[in-house]
């Protein structure tokens, strides 16, 4: 198939390797030309402004926006919207909310075009292991692209899961999972790190992903990341959110659910981010008022 793709990040860049590795073309186009070269020396067909990239694609087009979500994408859909005519589809890949998925789905369709939103999990790893594609959207816009859905994802990697705003629910769900899952990682070998044996977590992550309950390619990243340094001295606590977690934490108490895991999980992120936290030393100062319990000063 052939197709436009916006945005040559690290993971956009990926994807169109992948896409071009199993025969689709692809017109990329990057807001800074360097990508736009590196990716046409790789087997792309370059464009170097919207206009252009739309002119290259045959009709009905189909357009992967693999942008920051946010303005960013909300800008290029408002810029595709005026080059491209009824029956043309956008794709938007990004870690938008579905809320604003929703929102575009029905603008883009008051000009006769067909929106997908396409939840993409698999990070830098994703070019060889293939790219997981939570895919939401009309039927007649999705079917048509699956044969490039199929290739960027591995085998059951891709599931149309339904309407608009779909793809990117189930993204954001997904992500909040993980952050729970990371928080018990972390947690958990904090506490072998801090016992009184000299445990190697290293060859424990490798351990565990042979035969327990608790395997996952999380803890082969673990491994990875403890192997020249399980101290991991050269890293600062300091652990930032993309907004799917806090999404995820809206919707469960927008829905009555309970998600105690996640939600502390997106509390502890936040805490990682302060030097020094004023509420503790709110909690210091009440135990030494009402107790005369010790604190410790600057």
């Amino acid at each position: 198939m052939r197709i436009g793709f916006i945005g040559l990040g690290r993971m956009g860049a990926n994807m169109v390797r992948r896409l071009i590795r199993d025969g689709h073309d692809i017109v990329a186009y990057n807001r800074t030309a360097e990508k736009t070269k590196e990716i046409e020396g790789e087997g792309a067909e370059g464009s170097y402004s919207l206009e252009e990239l739309v002119g290259k694609l045959e009709k009905p087009r189909a357009v992967w926006i693999m942008v920051p979500a946010g303005d960013a994408t909300e800008a290029q859909i408002d810029e595709l919207m005026e080059l491209l005519e009824p029956g043309d589809t956008i794709i938007d890949g990004g870690n938008s909310n579905f809320h604003d998925s929703r929102r575009r789905h029905d603008k883009v369709a008051e000009k006769g075009l067909k929106f997908i939103d396409a939840g993409v999990s698999g990070g830098i790893w994703g070019l060889a292991n293939g790219f997981c594609l939570m895919v939401g959207g009309d039927a007649d816009a999705v079917q048509p692209l699956e044969p490039i859905f199929r290739s960027l994802a591995p085998p059951d990697g891709y599931l149309h899961v339904g309407a608009a705003g779909a793809g990117h629910y189930v993204k954001m769900v997904h992500n909040g999972i993980e952050y729970g899952m990371m928080q018990s990682y972390a947690e958990g070998f904090e506490i072998l790190h801090a016992s009184e044996y000299e445990l190697d977590l290293g060859g424990i992550s490798k351990l565990w992903n042979h035969g327990s309950v608790v395997r996952s390619w999380l803890l082969e990243l673990a491994e990875r990341a403890f192997e020249s340094d399980q101290d991991l001295t050269h890293l600062r606590g300091w652990v930032e959110d993309s907004g799917e977690g806090r999404w995820t934490v809206q919707e469960a108490i927008d829905l009555n659910v309970p998600a105690p895991a996640i939600t502390l999980a997106l509390l502890t992120r936040l805490r990682s981010r302060q030097e020094d936290s004023y509420g503790a030393k709110v909690l210091a100062a009440l135990r030494n008022e009402f107790g005369g319990h010790a604190v410790k000063t600057e």
